[in-house]
């Protein structure tokens, strides 16, 4: 990419969107195209082939998805599949019929199996069952990579599929009921600290309630009082982070210095070729090609009672944490393996106790 290079982020609101935004302006990009949901629907064809042929952007970061923890995920099955593969289909078809030189489509690791060995390698894609609560989800971002896939080979295009960690960071969805694990810890501790404490007020002010009669009602619900906690599960699972800014940093890395060629090259696949050839000579190759998207984490893991723990202590609450062990743990561990991004010349750099303190400050002044 150019400094000058026309630029779309579908999603520029978002967790990871926001992150590439910035992560682009702070590096002298100067042509970004963004567009609120009010002003373009990802999930309307008619409107994203006028918007493409209007705007015929170069370089498309596709971070727009439905996306939610892991009581969204269940209940809301039939949005989560349908709308994100609308939005999917719709941004790389119209990518590919306008030419746009290159694409980074966003997943998640909840693709692989529930009970995929670990951690977790590119080839385990597609080798069992998926984890039940997020398998609409899971097959949308599965279709993704293979719709990215399938354009590469069949029409040469540069299309390349990274699936980050669970993320948090500035701009995450702090929502009590459809957040992830982390701001939702976050959150709640920070509630129960401000109750023991008895600033009303803020309560009241962060939940946008009007008496504390009502906050109090409210948080019932989730378990969140000025003595305890509730999280769902045993607290045994275990889960991986990414700081969402190194997301976004790991993203625009890949869309400088790395092609769909690069990826083959770096994976486990039968499939070699030159590296002086370009992205076309994939194409009609006899081998397989097969996973060619690249996981984007850290390596490491935490259970959830040591996150919790650590959330704890950083928010300074001194009450009690409460596993409900009559709620789903969901997968027990999802660690992906690194390598091949580290082959490709990235690394994280926030850890998370440095990244829950920042993320945590962030929220708080948020409110203020």
């Amino acid at each position: 990419m150019q400094k000058q290079s026309k630029i779309y982020i579908a999603g520029h609101r978002g967790l990871v969107g926001s992150a590439i935004l910035e992560n682009l302006k702070t590096k002298g990009y100067s042509n970004i195209i963004t567009r609120t949901h009010k002003t373009l629907d990802l999930t309307n064809q008619l409107e994203v082939a006028k918007f493409f042929e209007t705007e015929k952007p170069e370089y498309v970061f596709l971070a727009a998805a439905k996306v939610g923890g892991i009581v969204a995920n269940n209940v809301y099955r039939a949005d989560f599949i349908y709308e994100n593969m609308m939005i999917q289909n719709n941004v790389i078809h119209q990518s590919y019929l306008h030419k746009v030189k290159k694409l980074l489509f966003l997943g998640s690791t909840c693709i692989y199996p529930k009970n995929a060995p670990q951690p977790m390698k590119e080839e385990y894609l597609l080798t069992d069952t998926l984890e039940y609560t997020n398998e609409p989800y899971a097959i949308a971002k599965i279709a993704g990579i293979k719709m990215c896939e399938s354009y590469n080979l069949q029409y040469g295009t540069n299309y390349i599929s990274v699936m980050p960690t669970n993320l948090y960071g500035p701009n995450d969805n702090f929502d009590l009921e459809t957040s992830h694990v982390l701001p939702a810890l976050i959150r709640k501790i920070h509630l129960a600290k401000l109750l023991s404490e008895s600033k009303h007020d803020e309560v009241i002010k962060d939940l946008g309630v009007d008496s504390i009669e009502e906050a109090k009602a409210y948080l019932n619900k989730f378990g969140v009082s000025k003595d305890s906690v509730e999280i769902w599960g045993t607290g045994k699972p275990k889960r991986e982070f990414l700081w969402s800014e190194d997301m976004a940093d790991a993203s625009v890395f890949i869309m400088e210095n790395r092609d769909f060629k690069d990826i083959v090259i770096a994976g486990e696949t039968k499939q070699s070729f030159e590296t002086d050839q370009n992205p076309n000579s994939v194409k009609n190759r006899g081998d397989e090609i097969r996973n060619t998207h690249i996981n984007i984490g850290t390596g490491s893991e935490i259970s959830i009672r040591e996150l919790a723990e650590i959330i704890k202590d950083i928010v300074g609450f001194k009450g009690n944490l409460v596993f409900n062990t009559d709620k789903p743990d969901g997968t027990m561990q999802k660690l992906t393996n690194v390598s091949k991004l580290n082959t490709l010349g990235w690394k994280h750099k926030v850890e998370l106790e440095e990244g829950v303190k920042r993320v945590y400050k962030w929220y708080i002044n948020k409110l203020t």
